[in-house]
């Protein structure tokens, strides 16, 4: 199972989402989980050397044919964090994905950012948003979520801005990171493409 994590934006929370994403599925069980780096600014990869987390091995593979060879070679569960404005990147990744999460942020400019990865992704394979850094109760994030419905764009989660979740390798995984980033990786096992 591949799970691709993509935005052609950077700054939306692709790291974020990929590192919580691998955290979780180690904690569902899944031995071991592979969480692939193919973005040249290796921060996913920063991140595992900083802190590196049991149960999840880092393959870094910032070419088109580096991602797509870690991604068939692995057995089990994988994460792909893809770089932003890569697009011949973004496309291998997501020609060898189960699922695709979409990391954005509330507010109109990421609109057209997600839209433009999402014609990249193939009629019927699952897909969703997850809207990263999110401040609660504010008309932004009230307007993203009917934006995305009215769209019939799933969303697959709504993160809370809480400086732990986002503050990167310096600190420790939160337990409501998890929490909300295991709603998103079932939404993303769940839709399984078939």
């Amino acid at each position: 199972m591949n799970i691709v994590v993509s935005n052609v934006k950077g700054g939306v929370g692709k790291t974020t989402t990929a590192i919580y994403l691998a955290s979780a599925a180690v904690a569902r069980g899944y031995d071991p989980v592979l969480l692939v780096d193919s973005d040249r600014q290796a921060s996913s990869a920063e991140w595992m050397e900083a802190s590196p987390i049991e149960g999840v091995e880092l393959v870094e593979g910032p070419s088109e044919r580096t991602v797509v060879r870690a991604m068939t070679k692995h057995e089990g569960l994988a994460v792909v964090d893809t770089p932003p404005g890569d697009e011949r990147i973004v496309r291998a990744a997501i020609g060898g994905a189960d699922a695709v999460v979409i990391p954005t942020r509330a507010g109109g400019v990421e609109f057209t950012r997600v839209a433009a990865t999402l014609d990249m992704i193939p009629n019927g394979m699952p897909h969703g948003v997850v809207i990263c850094a999110a401040r609660l109760g504010t008309n932004d994030l009230v307007e993203t979520i009917e934006w995305w419905t009215a769209e019939r764009v799933p969303i697959w989660g709504v993160i809370p801005e809480r400086v732990g979740i986002a503050s990167g390798p310096e600190s420790k995984l939160y337990r409501e990171g998890l929490d909300a980033y295991d709603t998103v990786l079932r939404k993303a096992l769940r839709k399984r493409w078939q």
